[in-house]
């Protein structure tokens, strides 16, 4: 057999590839020569599709039945083509009808048909979306969502930086849309960082990048917005999601750990704009979004391996927990999910 040569001063993304394939020669050379992969389709076809855009506004959508599930702690496949200079950032789940609301770091938001996205492979290359739009000096995008959310929902929950929360009512955001529209003042909330769909009747559960989190009612939140969560020095808020009270949260590590958050474990404050507790012990938190007994997790890494696994194979807690393994890194990151 041949000796395993020195890879140390090889790129990060050039290691991940050989050990990729180092497993799965391996799993094949198991006895009945099994690999990780599924070997049917996870669902029918269908017209929902998964997004996928670089911090520098390079996009592709992907057929979610495209996807196969994989158990979780698994290492994924190779997603979209993207330089190593413009890692993916952002994933975004919607129906071919629906539109792709981009918003920036000047809080700016500008539509795009999903239909006008390119349709590639799993393993595709993607086209700049950002070059329709007339962006300003220094700006960028901060949050990718969906015009028409999956599960339904009447308001558009956005937040920024330093907790500033805001609720807007689903119709300003369809095609009417004009580009650019100002959402709020960045002077006052700070640059956009999270978003997720709300019915108008749920509970807001806002994380923070070092896993503080807090938990109001949405009602709560006033039509000019207000302070939803006090942020410390040194950390930002990453995540939004919105629940109902007997519902749970799926929270992901940078390092590929993740839990599902019970709410009827994290006691709601009276008034939004109180300090955070502790919602999951972890370093760097990506993300939260509300899930489902029924929801599929898609989770990418900074090096664009992707992985579909079902929510109910995370063990769900009241509790503050490290997490379990959800996807396989190596040389690599978590950088963002999506939910069904």
């Amino acid at each position: 057999m041949t000796e395993r040569p020195d890879l140390t001063n090889l790129p990060d993304a050039v290691i991940a590839y050989i050990e990729a394939l180092e497993a799965q020669l391996a799993a094949a050379q198991e006895p009945g020569g099994r690999s990780e992969e599924p070997l049917e389709p996870s669902e029918p076809p269908t017209t929902i599709n998964i997004v996928t855009v670089t911090a520098g506004g390079v996009a592709k959508r992907t057929p979610r039945h495209l996807y196969f599930r994989q158990r979780r702690g698994g290492m994924g496949v190779f997603d979209l083509d993207a330089p190593e200079q413009d890692p993916p950032a952002f994933l975004a789940m919607a129906d071919v009808s629906a539109g792709l609301i981009c918003i920036t770091n000047q809080a700016r938001a500008f539509r795009v048909p999903l239909s006008e996205i390119p349709e590639r492979e799993v393993r595709g290359r993607g086209e700049s979306i950002l070059a329709r739009f007339p962006l300003r000096a220094n700006e960028r995008l901060s949050v990718i969502a969906t015009d028409t959310p999956l599960r339904g929902g009447s308001h558009f929950v956005l937040v920024g930086t330093r907790g500033q929360v805001r609720r807007i009512a689903r119709q300003y955001l369809g095609p009417n849309l004009q580009p650019g529209t100002v959402l709020y003042d960045v002077n006052e909330a700070g640059a956009p960082t999270a978003s997720c769909w709300s019915s108008g009747a749920d509970e807001l559960f806002i994380v923070t990048r070092t896993g503080q989190a807090i938990r109001f009612a949405e009602r709560l939140v006033p039509v000019r917005g207000c302070l939803g969560l006090r942020v410390d020095p040194g950390d930002e808020v990453v995540a939004v999601a919105a629940a109902p009270a007997a519902g749970g949260v799926f929270l992901l590590s940078q390092d590929g750990k993740g839990t599902i958050r019970l709410l009827s474990g994290f006691a709601p404050n009276k008034a939004p704009g109180s300090g955070g507790k502790t919602a999951m012990k972890a370093d760097v938190i990506v993300g939260a979004l509300a899930v489902a007994e029924d929801s599929d997790i898609f989770t990418i890494s900074r090096l664009s391996k992707i992985i579909r696994f079902q929510a109910d194979e995370v063990p769900a807690k009241e509790g503050v927990v490290q997490g379990v393994n959800c996807m396989n890194l190596r040389a690599d990151e978590c950088v963002a999910f999506t939910v069904s």
